[in-house]
This record gives C-alpha cells, structure tokens and sequence, in this order.
C-alpha cells in the first residue's frame, strides 16, 4: 500500500505530514514516560521483522494480485500502539529513502495509511478491548484477525480518499475505492492470520513480551524461553525472512497497484510540479538500493544483502532513537 509521490499534489502531501507528525508526538510524549527499558530491543527487533516481512509479497489467488503485511496491528500487540508507530515509522522511513519503496513527498500518508490504524485502531482500540478479559489464545487470534481486517481496509479508504482530495482524475473515487476495498479485504485476511501466528508464538514462549498482558497471565503462562533468548529468535527469523524467503516473493502487483491497474489500466502516473521533481531528485539519491536489489542489477544477492542490511539499519534506527529522546528511562533518570 506505500503510495507513490505522483498520487498526491504537495498540499495534501503536507496535510498528511502533519496529521502523522502530530501523531508522532503524541507517542513520544507517552513513551518518554513509560519505565521499561527491556522494550528497547524489542522495538529493534519487531522493526527488523516487520521490515522484512513486508519483503515477502504473497499471492492472493484468483485474482492477479499480491499484498504484504503492513505490520502496525503486530507491533501495537507486542509494545503498545505509541511504541509500536513510532517503530512503523522508522519502517517506512527506512524503506522510503534506501530503496525507494514509496515516495518521500507520499511517507507522511503511507504511515498514516499503514502505521496509524493498525497501531491505534487495530491496537489500542480492537487488541485491548479483546484482551479486557484476560489473554488467551483464541483472542489473540480473534484480535489479530479483526483488528488487521480494520486496519486494512481504513487504510486503504484512506487511499482513495487522498487521492480524491488531490485531484486524480485518472482514477474516479466510487470505481477506485470498489477495487480498493475488496482486495485489500483479502489482504488484511492474510495479515490478520499472519500477525496471529507471530503474537501466538510470543504467548507461548514469552508471554510478558506481550502489550496489555496481566499479572494475572503472567502468573499462569509459565516462559518457556528466556528474554535473551526469545529475541535471538525473533532477530534470526527476520535475517531469514527478509535475506532468504524474500527471495520467493510474488511478482504479481500489490494491491494498491492491482487496483489502479483495474481502474486506469496502469501503476504508473506522472506527477509533474517542480516539488514532486525535487523531492524525487532527493530519493533518487539516497536510495542506494532501489527496489530492494543493486543499482542497474536484479541479481538476487541484492535481495538477499537489502534484507538483510535493511533490518540491521531498522534495529539502529530504532535503538539510537530511543536513547537519543530517552525512551523508557523514567526510573533510570529519577534517581539521578
């Protein structure tokens, strides 16, 4: 669902940074106030998953189309919905100006499309109303599946309604959002089942990792592995995912392209003004991967070295940034 720079003019461009950019400081304000230093590299980690999870396009059958996990829905279950957008948005950021997945003038939308509903609606609101009763099996599950269903189609509503607001006259608002709306559905069906197999893991092994896990779970769930240990395997299964199952991603378009594929008959549309060229010009030169592979090259070793080096950036990023605002250090800084 990452938009490219030519479905937005500038002035809703900017509209979008700001609605996210306000959203943004929201959670650091409550993050700064939270104590736990242990989510640190949890957020590292979740970022390097998330990042390489949506390397892997899946197929969804019948219809010519792919998706990926968005993500935001799974780091809002594991470290709240402000931690958990604010990881989103290193994400996206990492993707946006390394290998120029999603335009740099669109990243203010695409986080408020794919971060903010899944971490404030499928998480803050759909996980903890689920989770109320306690933590089980069957509702996380239940959660994962109703709150990326939701999530994915505000997203993708969200879409439609930025580009009618910017004037895309290629692609008519009631026949953009009837394509729109359905495959992303089907999308947010398979990222539903997806984030639940993931959060279903992390209950059975660690279940204190989770967001809005009582004492009471606590108590009951026995950990059947170490905290050290539970995040080396999250760390190895995203250097696996994103350097080596990358590889088997579906070429079919995803389902934002698919749809404007259905509805005008291309993905591609030119955005002409002088501030959709620069901030271009900008992208251009930082993405050092293009596409997730080499410049000038679709070798898989390029798939295989994004995927692995873009999750270690995300983990930096992630990391860095939380001791650069001072993140889950209240305690720590009250004794000083």
């Amino acid at each position: 669902m990452h938009m490219a720079d030519a479905l937005l003019t500038p002035a809703v461009a900017g509209t979008m940074y700001v609605c996210s950019g306000v959203a943004a400081g929201f959670s650091i304000k409550k993050i700064r106030a939270e104590e736990d230093e242990k989510k640190i590299p949890v957020m590292g980690v979740m970022g390097a998953f998330v990042f390489a999870a949506q390397m892997i396009n899946f197929t969804i059958p019948g219809t010519g189309s792919s998706g990926h996990l968005c993500g935001g829905m799974l780091l809002s279950a594991v470290l709240g919905p402000e931690a958990g957008f604010l990881t989103m948005i290193g994400v996206l950021l990492v993707q946006c100006l390394l290998f120029a997945d999603g335009g740099l003038l669109a990243l203010g939308a695409n986080v408020w499309n794919m971060a903010f509903y899944g971490c404030f609606v499928g998480g803050l609101l759909v996980f903890r109303y689920i989770m109320r009763k306690g933590m089980t099996r069957r509702r996380i599950i239940a959660a994962s599946v109703l709150g990326s269903l939701l999530a994915l189609q505000l997203g993708a509503f969200s879409v439609t309604l930025e580009t009618l607001a910017s004037g895309i006259t290629e692609l008519p608002f009631p026949v953009f959002l009837a394509a729109m709306q359905p495959i992303h559905l089907a999308i947010g069906l398979a990222e539903g089942l997806i984030t639940a197999a993931v959060l279903v893991f992390i209950y059975e092994v660690r279940p204190e990792l989770l967001w809005c896990c009582t004492n009471e779970t606590k108590e009951n769930k026995q950990n059947r592995l170490s905290y050290k240990v539970t995040i080396a395997v999250l760390a190895a299964t995203a250097a696996v995912t994103g350097g080596l199952l990358s590889l088997a991603a579906s070429s079919n378009p995803d389902g934002l392209e698919w749809s404007m594929e259905q509805v005008m008959g291309t993905a591609e549309l030119e955005a002409g003004s002088s501030i959709h060229a620069a901030a271009e010009s900008i992208q251009s030169a930082a993405a050092l991967l293009p596409d997730y592979t080499w410049k000038n090259s679709e070798a898989s070793s390029g798939t295989i070295f994004s995927g692995i080096v873009g999750g270690m950036i995300v983990i930096a990023l992630c990391v860095s940034v939380c001791y650069l605002f001072r993140f889950f250090r209240k305690k720590k800084d009250a004794l000083r």
